[in-house]
């Protein structure tokens, strides 16, 4: 398996910083969309990212190349960082949640685009860690699915389940939409 990062991560293992930075530009915004879907946070977002880098500088003298590509790895320590950070966020006393909406459409109710946008963040947002992860790797970055389970360190069928039970809560959550999406 031919590795586009591999020299890039070998010269940073040696302490080039250049080469460090070449790896940074090419994998930074598509590690942080990720983070910020994860997190909803972009500050948050940008710190796991950040920290994902630094734990490159530090580990790159010992990557192996041929055992996984670079960039499932970055993927997956960004995923551990994402999960780390929601797993220590306190949990919100429920008279500090915001209003929470009926989930009924009004019948004269039209999103714009950026309320659609809105509509499926939320939705994502509620979904279990896991199944967000699946779901923004598969389809937000496009992974197939064998990469994505490398990623998330767990098999296809695993994948393909967490995928399958996303979608169907998503399919739940959005229902209230049906009519909107194509009706321009």
């Amino acid at each position: 398996m031919h590795d586009p990062d591999a020299d890039d991560v070998a010269k940073a293992g040696q302490g080039d910083r250049a080469a460090a930075a070449r790896l940074i530009g090419r994998h930074a915004p598509k590690l942080l969309t990720v983070a910020r879907r994860m997190l909803g946070a972009q500050a948050e977002a940008e710190d796991a990212v950040q920290e994902v880098f630094l734990r490159l500088w530090t580990h790159a003298a010992r990557w192996q190349p041929g055992k996984a590509k670079f960039e499932t790895w970055l993927y997956r320590v960004m995923l551990n960082q994402c999960y780390d950070r929601l797993r220590r966020r306190p949990a919100a006393p429920l008279e500090a949640a915001d209003d929470v909406a009926d989930g009924a459409a009004l019948p004269d109710a039209g999103l714009d685009e950026g309320k659609l946008g809105q509509e499926i963040g939320r939705a994502l947002d509620e979904l279990p860690e896991r199944q967000k992860a699946a779901i923004l790797l598969c389809h937000f970055r496009e992974l197939g699915n064998i990469e994505a389970a490398e990623i998330m360190g767990i098999s296809v069928e695993a994948l393909e389940s967490l995928l399958a039970r996303g979608r169907r809560s998503l399919r739940a959550r959005l229902e209230h939409l049906k009519g909107f999406v194509g009706d321009g």
